[in-house]
């Protein structure tokens, strides 16, 4: 019989698929905090813990690994991410609880850190300080009430100390956004609701703002932005740019900007394969496919305004990729001439979506064409970003 966890009754409907809810690493470590200290103090048979989550939603978690001394235990609980495509999921979760005495110069009765696979902050930004486990205010919030209410429960007013692991930690690690926000070691404990909804686009949005935070707290006023590896390899092989300063916004160009301008940032460069930001031409600011594509519709029209007759539109539009339409352009001399109508659209929607709060720019290339230009501002972007200028 498979063990209930509260999650059966949520979900969302994505595509005609039923998707389930899950839990976050924040909910685990929680779960497992409140399982070791129930251990501590004497419980012998846990098999599962109740955990009243953020978003009120009640979690039955199992316990597993449970070991025990006499001034200290530990447990485990394991990441189900429901059907969210996450790369925690299934891995062990410890909390490891132990007494000790406080001391008079001690300003905190309970003590949360990390320990093996969790993640350690160094550099500025972040909503921990450097030198702190990667354990995030609201997972940290959790755990502490975990543990305060099974003391409270047992009467006990010395000191805890909670420390936070995950085996393999280190290893998943590599495959999130922590590398690039300076936490190493392992990953980092998440979570603001304690549940992961399947496919969150915020979670993804959230982890932008995140890593743009970081950058404007080193002082970065004028950001450099790829939507995906595309632009990042091109950044690297053919720009010279700063690599290292490069902020990623899969399809969210909209939301970045967005961000930027409530952050005080002055200005952001984009650098993009010509596949995703042709639809910025058009106002099209997720450029995700399911969003919208239109691509071969912006190529199209703007080929019209560069000189292309109808045979040429009619090409364009037959056309799957977006180079197999750059070819159908060169070959009718006019790939120059539409690519500065694309970059002059693409400038004028960067600007409508800020209000022209902030300089914005975007460098397009292609795969096969390389550099096929570049919006107006763009000049200035590369001159200010080059210089790190952090007025």
């Amino acid at each position: 019989m498979v063990q209930k966890n509260g999650l059966e009754d949520y979900y969302v409907i994505r595509n005609q698929k039923k998707l389930r809810f899950g839990y976050t690493t924040g909910s685990c470590a929680a779960g497992a905090a409140r399982g070791a200290a129930r251990l501590l103090f004497g419980e012998d048979e846990i098999s599962e813990v109740e955990l009243m989550t953020p978003k009120g939603i009640l979690l039955h978690l199992e316990i597993l690994d449970r070991k025990r001394s006499e001034n200290a235990a530990s447990c485990a609980v394991r990441k189900d991410a429901g059907d969210d495509p996450d790369t925690t999921n299934g891995i062990l979760v410890y909390a490891k609880v132990e007494k000790f005495l406080i001391r008079s110069d001690m300003e905190d009765r309970i003590v949360i850190d990390g320990g093996i696979g969790v993640g350690r902050v160094t550099k500025p930004g972040l909503s921990q300080k450097v030198g702190e486990a990667a354990i995030n205010p609201v997972p940290r919030a959790m755990i502490l009430q975990a543990v305060e209410e099974i003391a409270d429960q047992y009467h006990y007013e010395g000191g805890l100390k909670v420390t936070i692991s995950v085996p393999e930690g280190e290893k998943i690690a590599r495959k999130t956004f922590n590398p690039r926000l300076g936490i190493v070691g392992g990953i980092s404990i998440l979570g603001t609701s304690g549940i992961v909804e399947p496919m969150s686009e915020k979670a993804l949005i959230d982890s932008i703002r995140v890593e743009m935070t970081q950058h404007a707290a080193m002082g970065e006023q004028y950001m450099l932005v790829t939507p995906g590896n595309y632009g990042a390899d091109y950044l690297r092989e053919h720009m010279e740019l700063p690599f290292e300063k490069n902020i990623k916004c899969s399809n969210y160009v909209g939301e970045t900007i967005d961000m930027a301008v409530d952050m005080g940032v002055k200005g952001i460069l984009f650098i993009s394969h010509i596949g995703k930001f042709v639809k910025v031409a058009a106002g099209i600011m997720n450029t995700h496919s399911h969003s919208a594509d239109a691509r071969m519709e912006v190529l199209c029209s703007n080929a019209i305004r560069a000189g292309g007759d109808l045979a040429c539109a009619r090409s364009i539009l037959q056309c799957n990729t977006t180079d197999e339409a750059l070819r159908v352009l060169d070959e009718n001399h006019i790939l120059k001439e539409t690519m500065k109508e694309i970059t002059d659209r693409i400038q004028f929607y960067l600007d409508h979506r800020s209000y022209q709060q902030i300089l914005l720019g975007a460098v397009i290339f292609s795969n096969e064409y390389g550099y096929l230009g570049q919006t107006a501002n763009v000049a200035e972007l590369i001159d200010k970003i080059s210089k790190g200028e952090k007025e």
